[in-house]
C-alpha cells in the first residue's frame, strides 16, 4: 500500500514537473528570449549635444526645440577667437547674446586660437595670454548670465613646432581658471601622435570633419570622407587619453569654381538648391550656371560650376559604427546648431 501511494505521488510530481516545463516553454521562455535579444542586440544611443558657432547667441524656435531635446547637458559655445595681429594678441568676434536666449544647458566656452599665435611666443607671453583669455571668459559668462559648465574647451590646430608652447598654455589656463581644460583633437594629430605630442588634458574632442581641403580639385567630400577618416584613425584605440568625445558634421556648403579654377565657399547650400531654372545639373550634387546672375546672394557668371557637399545619414552612421569599435564610450557633439542643418536630421545614434 505504501509503495502504491509513493508511486502515485511520483506520477503526480512528474506530471506537475512536465506541466511546469511546458508553461516555461510556452509562456515565459519566449519573453526571456525577447528580453535577452533586445537587451544584447540594441546598444543604447550615444548621448549627443551641439556646437554653437555664431557670434551672437540667439535661438530660433526650431533650434531651441532641438537643443532642449538633446541628451547632453552641455552646449559648446564659441566665445571668441584669438589671433596674433601685428605681433599682438587680439580677441576676434567676441560673442554677444540676444535678450530672448534661454536654455537650461550648461554653457562650455570654446576658444579658437590660431596656430600662429603660438609661433615664437615667449614664456611671459604665454602667461599673459592665459590670464587674458581667462579674464575675458569670466567677464562674458557673467555679463551674459550664462550657466557655467566648469569646463573650457580650447580649439587649436597645433603643430610639432608649437606643441610645447600650446601645452604650457593649457597648463597655465588650468591653474588660473580652476576648471577642467579640454582640447580639440584633429585627425592628423592622432595619426602623427609621436610627432604632434599629447596635450596635457584629461579629455579631448575628436574633430571628425574637414578630412580634406574644399579648395582642392577632388571628387572626395572634403567635409567627411569615410575612408580618409578610417585611415587616419586606424590606431585611435591606442591614443593615451581615453576620455574622447566625437564631433560630427551636419553642416553643408557649396563650392563655386570659376573659369580660372579659383574656388569660393557658400555656406549652407544643399542639393535641393541646385534645382534652379538657371542651373544645369550635371550630377546629384553638381551644376553649371547657364547664364549670368545672382545666385544665393552672389553674382555668378555663366559656366561657373557649383558643387554641393553635405553629409548623408549613412555616412554619419558608418563613422559612428567605426568609432564604436575603437572607442568604448563617447558622446557626440554635432557641428553645428543651425536651423538650416538640423532640419530632417536623425540625431539619435
Amino acid at each position: 500500500m505504501i509503495f502504491n501511494d509513493l508511486a502515485r505521488i511520483w506520477k503526480i510530481s512528474q506530471f506537475l514537473h512536465v506541466e511546469f516545463l511546458n508553461l516555461i516553454m510556452k509562456k515565459i521562455f519566449p519573453v526571456l528570449i525577447l528580453v535577452l535579444f533586445f537587451g544584447c542586440s540594441k546598444e543604447k544611443n550615444h548621448t549627443y549635444g551641439f556646437y554653437y558657432w555664431k557670434t551672437r547667441l540667439s535661438l530660433k524656435e526650431s533650434e531651441k526645440a532641438v537643443l532642449e531635446q538633446s541628451t547632453l547637458a552641455n552646449l559648446y559655445v564659441r566665445f571668441f577667437d584669438v589671433d596674433k595681429v601685428g605681433g599682438k594678441f587680439q580677441p576676434v568676434s567676441v560673442i554677444s547674446k540676444s535678450e530672448n536666449f534661454r536654455s537650461l544647458k550648461n554653457i562650455v566656452p570654446v576658444i579658437f586660437i590660431t596656430n600662429r599665435t603660438f609661433l615664437y611666443i615667449k614664456a611671459s607671453e604665454i602667461d599673459f595670454l592665459a590670464k587674458s583669455i581667462h579674464q575675458l571668459i569670466e567677464k562674458k559668462t557673467k555679463e551674459l548670465s550664462l550657466k557655467d559648465a566648469s569646463e573650457i574647451q580650447i580649439d587649436c590646430d597645433w603643430t610639432a613646432g608649437t606643441k610645447n608652447d600650446y601645452f604650457n598654455f593649457l597648463k597655465k589656463l588650468k591653474v588660473l581658471s580652476h576648471k577642467a581644460i579640454t582640447s580639440t583633437l584633429r585627425l592628423h594629430q592622432v595619426k602623427d601622435k609621436i610627432t604632434m605630442g599629447i596635450p596635457p588634458v584629461s579629455k579631448v574632442y575628436l574633430m571628425c570633419y574637414s578630412t580634406s581641403s574644399p579648395l582642392e580639385n577632388s571628387d572626395k567630400n572634403s567635409i567627411l570622407d569615410i575612408q580618409i577618416l578610417k585611415n587616419y584613425l586606424s590606431d585611435v584605440q591606442n591614443y593615451s587619453i581615453k576620455k574622447i568625445d566625437v564631433a560630427l558634421p551636419i553642416y553643408s556648403w557649396g563650392i563655386i569654381t570659376n573659369h580660372f579654377g579659383k574656388h569660393k565657399l557658400i555656406n549652407a547650400l544643399s542639393e535641393k538648391d541646385l534645382n534652379h531654372k538657371d542651373l544645369e545639373k550635371i550630377s546629384e550634387n553638381e551644376a553649371v550656371v547657364k547664364k549670368d546672375g545672382f545666385f544665393f546672394g552672389y553674382y555668378l557668371n555663366k559656366g561657373f560650376r557649383i558643387k554641393v557637399e553635405q553629409i548623408p545619414e549613412q555616412t554619419l552612421n558608418e563613422a559612428v559604427n567605426f568609432l564604436g569599435r575603437k572607442i568604448p564610450k563617447f558622446n557626440i557633439i554635432y557641428y553645428q546648431l543651425d536651423e538650416r542643418f538640423i532640419r530632417n536630421r536623425n540625431l539619435n545614434r
